[in-house]
Formats: structure tokens, sequence, C-alpha cells
């Protein structure tokens, strides 16, 4: 069976959480250069991480998109993940960026868990 649509569908969100990973990154790195305070949060070594994660989260994504399965695994653990940070930005008084994140999350949840996709996991290539 080739892979479904809500596979699809789900690997261009995880990319696009990707995506936005890389982004933050760069934005540490320019207020790095730009000489941002870095007394409470290290930049450089933020944007380091940002770049691993949001790296393997766009390759997740494109192995989704693609029809590899290994995908599923990095969308199903980054997504649980930002469900507990729209948790705490939205304990921190923030809706504006907690509820985009956790529909976003639950989206990607729901299509990763779908009927056609957990089939599609099931069977052998």
């Amino acid at each position: 069976m080739i892979h479904p649509p809500a596979v699809r569908r789900a690997g261009f969100l995880v990319a696009a959480e990707g995506v936005l990973g890389l982004l933050g990154a760069a934005i540490f790195v320019v207020r790095g250069l730009a000489g941002a305070d870095e007394r409470i949060v290290n930049g450089y070594g933020n944007a380091i991480w940002l770049t691993f994660v949001g790296g393997a989260v766009l390759a997740g994504g494109w192995a989704l998109i693609t029809g590899r399965r290994w995908g599923r695994g990095i969308a199903v653990f980054a997504n649980l993940l930002l469900l507990g940070v729209a948790w705490f930005v939205y304990k921190s008084g923030q809706l504006n960026f907690a509820i985009p994140v956790a529909l976003a999350a639950v989206v990607v949840l729901g299509l990763m868990f779908s009927p056609t996709t957990v089939q599609w996991m099931s069977e052998r290539d």
C-alpha cells in the first residue's frame, strides 16, 4: 500500500515544525552576533540544540512525505513534547502561542494514529 494521505499531511506539518526550529536557531545566532545579553541564556548553545532538533524533525517530516515509516517515531515524539511545551506556555498566560502549538501537535498526533496510518505502519514491505 502506498502511504496514505494522512501520513503525507502530517509530514508537511512536521516538516514545517522542523523549519521553525531551524529558524529559531538562526534567530539565536543573529542575536548572539548582535551582542544580546547572554547572562541567563546561552544563545549559541540554544542555536546548536535547535539545529539538531529542528533538523531531525525536518528529516522526520521529509520521511513521512516520501512514505518512509521511520519518520513516524520522530513525529510522534516531537509532538508529544510540543504538547508539554504548549501546556507550560499556557500556564505562563501566553495563549496566543500555546493554542497554535497545541493544535498543531494534536492534529499531527491525530493523523499519526489514524486508522489508515496505523494500518500502513503495520504492513510489511
